[in-house]
């Protein structure tokens, strides 16, 4: 079995000669060392440990940012995660019907609620001052009632009997004339039609109060619904989503003309890499005269670091109980970068398949609920916009007691909101201290740093191979 690195963030390296201008000047790191370890009997998995926790003695606070695998299909580790990743794929596969369906439910109780707006909205005009706008409604909910009750009644009803009867043409219009049993009586109309039309207005006044309260109770029940409902896919897709990050941690590179891969070898081969880095601290470095003395008060525009990158290639062939034994490729490399430098790096990396890899596994999860999210809060955000109505919005004191909210946050905190969305990283040109200051203390830095790391695992392993 064999295992490797995405091809976008294969070699880290190269992503930092082409954010770093320094570097790309240079032609690649301020120092590199390699050594290789090669037993039969001992296990890999202390090599990167020992590396690992002498990063961190060291104060790089390291991160690992490749970690990738691919087998050879005759070996025995190939079948362990390809039944690995098959239990994990049916499982995911599981949770996410469960997805699928809450995101059903969302869809429909949010139509449902929007057309139950529309209907409250015809009650709310209703009672509006605007004579213009209260005629309409009312019209609009006879409409209503004739469409959706009264024509149960079948024959009886308003539309049938003005609709195939003889003599009651004129019932719809006379319907929808009137707004009382009074208004009936001034109606130049004959008394059959007025028997029939007093009863029907005055069924349809009942129906308004009792519909108006029926509709009310169900729409803020279908939004308790849509918050539990939400909370569900929510639940759901934090489960899933490890399911997903670990199928694809156990995904294999197709490495077919690599010579290391050879189908019915029972191989393994690990590619990893760490990066460490360490920020120096100006003040005391001018303290201590490693700096010129006026530094002590001088403020740089941004940071620089010491950045250790070590890049691990193990082959290996798995032993019984999972144990893994044969070489080990270590190369440690030292850069000496600004924090606009570490900004695109990131942001580089993040472009990459790796990011990518995190945007599909999130897009799976959390992205469909995002496109609905501005509808959903229309819903569910109902109570907060009538309690902020209910707000006095000029005591000065209510801000101390954390009473701004979303709708209510001042201008200029807005702006700051909207300023915080991520703009592009820009590496700026180093001035002329940054060049011959504190760009060469760093590079001096990192480079004793990176042989400290080298020697000091050299002296305590006395490996077999260094350069």
């Amino acid at each position: 079995m064999l295992c490797i690195i995405i091809k976008m963030v294969t070699e880290i390296k190269d992503l930092i000669l082409k954010v770093s201008p320094y570097h790309k000047k240079r032609g690649g790191p301020i120092s590199q060392h390699n050594l290789v370890y090669d037993s039969s009997a001992e296990t890999l998995e202390p090599v990167y440990f020992f590396i690992l926790d002498l990063m961190n003695d060291f104060g790089l606070k390291p991160e690992k940012l490749v970690d990738n695998f691919t087998s050879s299909p005759g070996g025995t580790h190939f079948s362990e995660v390809g039944m690995k990743s098959s239990r994990l794929q049916d499982e995911a596969m599981k949770i996410m019907g469960s997805v699928n369906t809450v995101l059903r439910s969302i869809l429909n109780i949010v139509y449902d609620l929007k057309d139950f707006k529309v209907r409250l909205e015809h009650y709310e005009n209703m009672k509006s001052n605007d004579k213009d706008r209260r005629d309409a409604a009312i019209l609009s909910l006879k409409q209503i009632w004739l469409d959706k009750v009264d024509i149960d009644k079948g024959n009886s009803s308003i539309k049938a009997m003005a609709l195939g009867q003889g003599g009651f043409q004129t019932l719809i219009d006379a319907f929808l004339v009137v707004n009382s049993e009074k208004d009936v009586d001034k109606l130049d109309l004959n008394d059959r039609v007025k028997r029939i039309i007093k009863p029907r207005i005055q069924e349809f006044y009942f129906w308004i109060t009792r519909s108006e309260q029926e509709l009310r109770k169900r729409y803020e029940l279908e939004k308790t619904y849509l918050r539990s409902q939400v909370s569900s896919l929510k639940i759901y897709s934090r489960w899933v989503r490890p399911y997903l990050k670990s199928i694809e941690d156990l995904r294999m590179e197709d490495r077919n003309r690599s010579p290391e891969i050879v189908n019915m070898f029972n191989t393994v081969v690990f590619q990893l890499t760490l990066l460490g880095k360490s920020k120096i601290n100006i003040h005391d470095m001018a303290l201590a005269g490693e700096l010129p003395r006026e530094f002590k008060k001088f403020k740089a525009r941004r940071d620089y670091f010491s950045v250790v990158l070590v890049d691990f290639t193990f082959r290996a062939i798995p032993r019984q109980q999972g144990l893994l034994v044969g070489r080990t490729d270590v190369t440690f490399r030292g850069y000496a970068l600004n924090q606009d430098e570490i900004d695109k790096l990131d942001e580089e990396i993040d472009k990459s398949d790796m990011g990518e890899i995190m945007r599909l596994i999130e897009g799976a999860t959390t992205e469909s609920l995002d496109l609905m999210q501005k509808e959903i809060d229309e819903f569910l955000n109902e109570d907060n916009k009538k309690e902020k109505k209910r707000t006095d919005q000029s005591n000065p004191f209510l801000a101390l007691m954390g009473k701004y909210n979303d709708g209510d946050v001042p201008a200029e905190k807005k702006s700051e909101k909207k300023d915080k969305k991520k703009a592009p990283a820009v590496v700026k040109p180093d001035d002329w201290v940054e060049a011959n200051h504190l760009r060469r203390y760093v590079s001096g830095e990192v480079e004793g740093t990176v042989f400290k790391l080298f020697d000091i695992y050299k002296k305590g392993h006395g490996m077999a191979s260094f350069t």
